[in-house]
C-alpha cells in the first residue's frame, strides 16, 4: 500500500501497515447504524421482552436506549482521540495498555464472530416456518453469499445496500404502525391508548424490568459497530460519535413506539401461545394474514441481510485491526488490490459463521446469550478506557465528560450484566479464560523472538 501518514491522537506517523479507503459520509455512517440495530428488530423477540418485563415493553426499550447513550458518549470520546479502525479494542489498548486492549478485543469478539450466525439461524428459522420444503442450511448458504460478496466489493456498495434496506424497513414499520392505531382506534382485541407499556404500577418491580432489558439490550448493539469504520471516514473524526448518538437515539424512539402500539393492541401479555412469534400474531390481528407475512418476511431479510452484512463489516475491521497490529495472524489484514477491503477476514468470517451455525442450529437460546456478554463487558471496558486516558494519562480538567459521564456509564451497563443469565456468564467467562490463555502464549512467544534477536 506504500508509506502513509496515520493520526493517533495528537500524534501523527509514518505507517506502512495496511489502511483503508476513507470514502463514507456522516450519513452512510447513521444508516449503517440503524441497518445494525435493525429498526423492526423487536419484531423478532418481542414477546420475551413483554413477558420478562410484565407488559413494560415500552419502559424496558426506553431504559435500554438511555443507558447506550452513555456508551455512545464513550465511543465519541475516544474515536475523537483515536480515529482508526478496531473499536474497543483500539481504545482501550491505547486508553490502558495493549494487554487490556487485548481483552476487551477478545470480548467484543464474542459479540461480533457469534452474531452473524446467529442472524443467519433466526431468520433461516422464520422463513422454513414458511417454506418447510426448504431446508434450514440452505437459507444459510443463500445469505452467507449474499452479504461475502458484498461486503468484499466495498463499503461504498455496503453502504449503497444499507440505503435501501433501511428504507424497505423503515416503510414496513410504518405501516405496522398506522395499521395498529387504526386497530387500537377501532378497540380491535379490547385495545385502548394507556401509558401502561411504559409504566404500571401493578407490575412494576426494577429487577424484574432490568432482567428484561438484559435481553432487550440485543437490539441496541450495533451502534458500536459504526466505530469500527473509523479509517473509512471522510467527514472526521468527529463524524463517529455524532453518527452513534443519532443512530442509538433515532433507532430507540422506533422501538419504543412499535412495542408501545403492539402492547395495546395484546394487552395481556401472559395469553401468548408462543411468545417467539408474538409479534406476528399481533400484526395478524392488527390488519390480518397479510400483515403477518409481511413481518415475518421483513425480520427474516432484515436480519439475516441487512444485520448480518453489516455485523459482517464490523468483525472483519475488527480483525483486520487485530492482524495489523500481530494480535491475529497477519494474513487477516490482507487488503483487496481492487477494492481496497479486508477480504481475507470477510471469507474467514463466512466460514466461521458456517461452522458456527451447523453446531449452534438446534441452541440459538445458547448463541444468544454469550452475545450480550461480549458486548457489555467490552463496554466496561471502554468507559474504563475513558478515564484512565483522559483523567490519568492526559489530566484532563472536564469531569463531566471524562469522568461522571463514563461513571455512569459503568453504572448502568454493570447493572445490566449483573442481570444477564447464568449461561451467558458461564460461557462468557470460558471464552475470557480461553483469551487470557492465548494473549500469555503471544506474551511469551514475542519474548522468545526477542531473545533469539538479542542473543
Amino acid at each position: 500500500m506504500g508509506e502513509k501518514l496515520r493520526k493517533t491522537g495528537s500524534s501523527t506517523i509514518l505507517n506502512t501497515a495496511p489502511s483503508l479507503k476513507r470514502s463514507l459520509s456522516f450519513w452512510d455512517l447513521l444508516i449503517y447504524g440503524m441497518v445494525f440495530m435493525v429498526p423492526i428488530a423487536p419484531f423478532g423477540i418481542y414477546g420475551v421482552v413483554a413477558q420478562g418485563s410484565n407488559g413494560m415493553v415500552a419502559l424496558t426499550y426506553l431504559i435500554g436506549m438511555v443507558g447506550m447513550i452513555f456508551t455512545a458518549l464513550s465511543y465519541a470520546r475516544m474515536s475523537e482521540a483515536f480515529p482508526i479502525a478496531g473499536s474497543v479494542y483500539s481504545y482501550a489498548q491505547r486508553g490502558i495498555n495493549d494487554s487490556v486492549g487485548f481483552i476487551a478485543g477478545w470480548l467484543i469478539l464474542l459479540d461480533y464472530v457469534f452474531v452473524p450466525a446467529l442472524l443467519y439461524l433466526v431468520s433461516a428459522a422464520a422463513l422454513g416456518d414458511m417454506l418447510p420444503e426448504v431446508p434450514s442450511y440452505l437459507w444459510v448458504i443463500i445469505f452467507i453469499a449474499i452479504n461475502t460478496v458484498i461486503n468484499i466489493l466495498g463499503i461504498e456498495f455496503t453502504a449503497r445496500a444499507n440505503k435501501i434496506i433501511v428504507i424497505l424497513e423503515l416503510i414496513i414499520l410504518a405501516i405496522f404502525v398506522a395499521v395498529g392505531v387504526t386497530a387500537i382506534i377501532k378497540g380491535i382485541n379490547g385495545a385502548e391508548f394507556t401509558i401502561k407499556p411504559l409504566y404500571n404500577d401493578r407490575g412494576f418491580n426494577m429487577n424484574v424490568i432490568m432482567g428484561a432489558v438484559s435481553i432487550a439490550v440485543l437490539s441496541f448493539l450495533g451502534f458500536d459497530g459504526i466505530s469500527t469504520l473509523a479509517e473509512e471516514t471522510k467527514d472526521g473524526a468527529k463524524s463517529i460519535g455524532k453518527a452513534c448518538i443519532f443512530a442509538l437515539l433515532t433507532v430507540g424512539f422506533l422501538f419504543i413506539i412499535q412495542t408501545w402500539v403492539a402492547a395495546l393492541i395484546w394487552p395481556d401479555y401472559q395469553t401468548f401461545a408462543n411468545p417467539d412469534v408474538a409479534f406476528y400474531q399481533i400484526a395478524e390481528i392488527a390488519g390480518g394474514t397479510w400483515l403477518k407475512t409481511l413481518t415475518i418476511l421483513a425480520t427474516a431479510l432484515s436480519w439475516g441481510i441487512a444485520n448480518a452484512l453489516v455485523a459482517q463489516a464490523a468483525i472483519s475491521r475488527i480483525l483486520f485491526s487485530m492482524a495489523r497490529d500481530k494480535k491475529l495472524p497477519f494474513v487477516l489484514s490482507k487488503i483487496h488490490p481492487r477494492f481496497n477491503t479486508p477480504y481475507i477476514s470477510t471469507l474467514f468470517i463466512a466460514v466461521v459463521s458456517l461452522v458456527v451455525t451447523g453446531i449452534f442450529a438446534a441452541h440459538i437460546d445458547k448463541l444468544s446469550s454469550v452475545v450480550n456478554f461480549g458486548a457489555l463487558s467490552s463496554f466496561l471496558f471502554l468507559h474504563f478506557s475513558v478515564v484512565n486516558y483522559f483523567i490519568r494519562k492526559k489530566g484532563s480538567k472536564d469531569y463531566l465528560r471524562h469522568l461522571l459521564l463514563p461513571a455512569i456509564g459503568i453504572i448502568i451497563i454493570g447493572y445490566v450484566w449483573i442481570n444477564l443469565d447464568e449461561t451467558s456468564k458461564k460461557l462468557g467467562f470460558i471464552w475470557l479464560g480461553i483469551g487470557i490463555i492465548y494473549l500469555i502464549v503471544l506474551k511469551l512467544m514475542k519474548k522468545n523472538t526477542n531473545l533469539d534477536l538479542n542473543g
